[in-house]
């Protein structure tokens, strides 16, 4: 019986990893399929405080992880197959085994949608990302792509008009799906461009591997053609990590976990950090907090069962 498991090593687990570790509780740390969360897709990180000249997001997440390490938090590589609360503690099921732990912090974060194009994941953080607020301003006065119709798409594009030349704004439809304020937002802006009935069909890459343009088709007419640009952003929506999960805790319609009050799930003992709840935020900071909270929550509530 643990005291307290963590699921997730991205900021918010590794800030709950650290917390719990520092109250004393030798917090277990279940790492996930992608160690380090999202944060290690992005080379530099320019938004997180106390690092004034930028740090590397993979370095960042390696500095988190020793200092939960260096007060005792205990890390293995391994994801969740299957869950089961039983009143005042939980069982994960892990590689075929189960793990039981009396408090629990679900911090498994989200998995951007991306294409599925040949090549994609090697471009991620080389001019394709999922987060204008994390890369936008390494993309100054040069043209950027942004995919998708919604209202994602269209803060993402508005956003990206602060530091691009321009904003093409790639959508398969003839029309945004977005509220129509930020439509008119979005197409009413001198620097946004509409591309309609358009598909990307490849990611066209320079010497150095990093995108230089996008091949497009039109879904109406098949005719071909390139578009030059810097850097795509994804903006077609997240999958929050909470498939074993569903069913017994509380979930809104996307998937992603409700959060009673703090990081509280509709069942107690069980908390909640980070993107696997966060759909509004999204960001290394937020996350980081939500873990905090996550592991004094945890940490109240186990000392309320003596």
């Amino acid at each position: 019986m643990e005291n307290i498991v963590i699921i997730g090593s991205g900021c918010a687990g590794l800030t709950a990893a650290i917390y719990a570790a520092r109250a004393g509780l030798s917090p277990l740390v279940f790492e996930g399929r992608q160690p380090g969360g999202q944060l290690t897709t992005t080379t530099e990180v320019e938004n997180f405080p106390g690092f004034p000249e930028g740090i590397n997001g993979p370095e960042l997440i390696m500095r988190m992880r020793k200092q939960a390490e260096k007060f005792g938090a205990r890390f293995e590589y391994a994801t969740i197959e299957g869950f089961e609360h039983r009143g005042v503690s939980s069982r994960v099921l892990v590689d075929g085994a189960w793990r039981e732990t009396r408090a629990l912090i679900i911090a498994g974060g989200a998995s951007p949608r991306y294409l599925g194009l040949p090549g994609e994941k090697a471009l991620i953080g080389r001019g394709l990302t999922s987060c204008a607020t994390c890369d936008g301003a390494f993309y100054r006065d040069v043209p950027v792509g942004v995919v998708g119709g919604g209202d994602s798409a269209c803060e993402e594009a508005i956003f990206l008009t602060r530091f691009a030349s321009k904003v093409f704004l790639i959508h398969r439809r003839d029309a945004l799906r977005a509220s129509r304020i930020m439509a008119e937002r979005a197409l009413g802006h001198p620097k946004i461009e509409p591309v309609w009935d358009s598909v990307i069909t490849s990611y066209l890459t320079n010497e150095n591997g990093e995108v230089r343009g996008v091949a497009l088709r039109n879904t109406k007419t098949d005719a071909a053609r390139e578009v030059a640009l810097q850097c795509v952003f994804v903006a077609i929506g997240h999958d929050p990590n909470t498939g074993p999960f569903r069913g017994a805790l509380e979930t809104n319609p996307d998937g992603y976990l409700i959060q009673k009050s703090g990081t509280t799930t509709n069942l107690a003992g069980v908390f909640a950090a980070g993107d696997v709840a966060d759909h509004v935020y999204r960001q290394a900071v937020t996350a980081a907090g939500q873990g905090c909270a996550a592991a004094i929550e945890a940490e109240r509530w186990l000392t309320a069962q003596g």
